[in-house]
């Protein structure tokens, strides 16, 4: 493995998504002769060369959700119960999304009961001990995974816009720790994924006491030093504060494995021109010249 190498580990439900909807909202689902909606996977594509564009690795991965069944809502029934079913126009681009990935001859990795998240928790600890490691994401819970060989890029608004987080500038950054993130959203809790943390503590409040105190464990052995409000809120809500820890906690120990020979970025354009235009993509020949 030469110094230069980098494992790139996408977020594949994060891209799709956000895919799916920078056009359906204006009623774009490209459908196509099949009468199969990919306006999903067009925007994934988008946001995935660009990415191989932008950091230039070595090997690639993608990961995915499998299911809305995980650890986390069996601890906790409400886990994500504020997100409805997903649009009927996105459901067959779930499968396709992946044979489309597979044509780039990357490995798709995802296993039930488990999120994505969780898997790219466990390949970025597994491949930084020897790699520099950078995952592509929309999601902030994933900042936690932040260490000396594993930087996040936030992807913002528009295609090639990131925020890159690194071990060297993030507590500047944020001015807390990547593993105190986790403390953190334990305090605030999150809306998206629709876990409360302590009622009355939002993420102002939060931040402060985890500057102060380092982590949850230290707060609660120095309630005394707090105001009587927020030692109030969080008497009131300390089996929920635990439990929000650890739903916000991402699994670094998930059942899977990839190689990195598997892994390695070597795209084949006749399989990746032959799979987009059965799509029936137009202008394929762009997305090529830019990952060549």
């Amino acid at each position: 493995m030469n110094d230069n190498s980098k494992v790139l580990l996408v977020d594949g439900m994060a891209l799709l998504f956000r895919g799916f909807y920078a056009t359906a909202y204006t009623g774009n689902f490209m459908i196509n002769s099949k009468g199969i909606p990919t306006n999903g996977i067009y925007g994934f594509l988008n946001y995935f060369i660009d990415s191989i564009q932008t950091f230039s690795p070595s090997h690639v991965i993608c990961c995915w959700d499998m299911g809305s069944k995980t650890f986390r809502s069996e601890i906790y029934d409400q886990y994500k119960s504020n997100r409805g079913e997903p649009p009927i126009e996105l459901v067959p681009q779930f499968d396709l999304i992946k044979e489309v990935v597979e044509a780039f001859e990357v490995p798709n990795i995802g296993i039930k009961g488990y999120e994505a998240d969780d898997c790219i928790g466990t390949l970025a600890n597994h491949y930084s001990k020897e790699q520099d490691v950078l995952i592509v994401t929309g999601d902030q819970d994933m900042l936690q995974l932040v260490d000396k060989r594993v930087s996040v890029a936030l992807m913002k608004k528009g295609t090639g816009n990131y925020d890159v987080h690194t071990h060297d500038t993030f507590h500047e950054q944020k001015g807390i720790l990547p593993l105190q993130v986790i403390d953190l959203k334990g305090l605030m809790g999150d809306s998206s994924d629709n876990y409360p943390g302590v009622k009355g503590i939002g993420e102002k409040t939060a931040l402060k006491l985890i500057k102060e105190f380092g982590s949850i464990d230290e707060l609660l052995n120095n309630l005394d030093n707090v105001s009587k409000g927020i030692k109030k809120k969080i008497e009131e809500n300390l089996e929920m504060l635990h439990l929000s820890r650890n739903l916000a906690k991402i699994h670094c120990e998930v059942p899977i494995s990839c190689s990195l020979e598997d892994a390695l970025w070597r795209m084949d354009n006749e399989r990746v021109v032959t799979k987009l235009e059965d799509l029936e993509f137009k202008n394929v020949s762009r997305w090529m010249n830019k990952v060549i």
